[in-house]
């Protein structure tokens, strides 16, 4: 993997001395958000940015970076993509840990062999979702074990076994 991984993106402003919340996307937040740190950017030009102060408010990561001081530059950061190098991630023990960047991309097939088509997309909401683009249009699979027995990514590609409806044209 070459491609810069995301450890997250950045919300809206909160308050008025340039802080921002921040979509976590890592696991490990509390070391990829310490004060001092330095962390690229997608856009590049946007960055990179230092953490000054990062701290948790009512369940969520706020972040304050050098340089931004008020809510207006607050908020021109909005929807920057936080990024590192796949290089300074330590691999997981768990063989079921997946980065978004190893899913998107794989071919997605049925138990029975039957194409589906490509992950396009992973969101992230009260459960993990594949975007899955195919011949037929979109679906969202949700990214359980019961309906996701198999990926392989160094095979690229990645066994769905649906239930009744999921593949059903909406």
């Amino acid at each position: 993997m070459s491609e810069p991984l995301v450890v997250g993106r950045i919300g809206r402003a909160h308050g008025i001395r340039g802080e921002v919340a921040i979509d976590v996307r890592t696991d490990e937040p509390e070391s990829r958000f310490a004060a001092g740190t330095t962390i690229a950017t997608d856009p590049a030009p946007t960055g990179p940015l230092t953490i000054e102060r990062a701290r948790w408010h009512s369940g969520r990561l706020l972040v304050r970076f050098a340089g931004i001081d008020d809510r207006d530059a607050a908020e021109g950061l909005r929807g920057t993509w936080l990024v590192v190098d796949p290089g300074d991630i330590t691999p997981s023990a768990d063989p079921d840990d997946y980065h978004d960047q190893e899913l998107i991309g794989l071919t997605v097939v049925t138990a029975d062999g039957g194409d589906v088509g490509e992950v396009a997309d992973v969101l992230h909401h009260g459960q993990d979702l594949l975007v899955v683009r195919g011949s037929a249009g979109e679906r969202l699979v949700p990214f359980v074990a019961a309906i996701v027995p198999e990926v392989d990514v160094p095979g690229g590609r990645l066994v769905i076994d649906p239930p009744p409806g999921l593949l059903d044209p909406s």
